[in-house]
């Protein structure tokens, strides 16, 4: 196997890890979706709004703050784009969710950006998540809360 192949086949397969971590979330099969990470990886959410977590680490961490994932989103991840980078393990991927919020019916569209780190078994090792808090807080507020500061809503763990 050239080096060209064995990039090639690294890049494929990390990318395939993050599309199945995906469909698996919107099928709510969460403890198949753990399964992807690697049994120390870190879910970091850098915009995460308060009462959520930013940094989520270990397969039981991870089992635990996505557990709820399903009852909170019905959701759909619709046009996944991977961009390619040097490092084949390292995998950057757009996408949009469309669906949503469970509790109250509102739309959940939201646009984002994730950037995962893989290991030699394309395990998930660290899993960098972008997405916009208030697209959440917006779909899970029920029509009559009148917004206003301070504001906020339970998802996650």
């Amino acid at each position: 196997m050239s080096a060209i192949e064995d990039v090639t086949g690294c890049r494929a397969a990390a990318q395939r890890t993050v599309a199945e971590h995906l469909r698996l979330t919107a099928e709510g099969r969460t403890e198949e979706w753990v399964g992807l990470f690697a049994p120390n990886a870190v879910l970091e959410f850098p915009f995460a709004p308060a009462g959520v977590p930013t940094k989520v680490t270990g397969r039981d961490a991870l089992l635990a703050h996505m557990s709820n994932f399903p009852k909170t989103f019905d959701v759909q991840f619709v046009d996944l784009v991977f961009h390619d980078t040097v490092d084949p393990r390292l995998v950057v991927a757009e996408f949009r969710s469309t669906g949503t919020a469970r509790t109250t019916g509102k739309p959940y569209e939201q646009k984002c950006i994730s950037v995962v780190r893989t290991d030699e078994d394309a395990r998930i090792t660290h899993y960098l998540d972008y997405w916009n808090p208030l697209v959440a807080i917006e779909a899970l507020t029920p029509t009559n809360v009148a917004s206003g500061p301070g504001l906020g809503v339970t998802f996650g763990d």
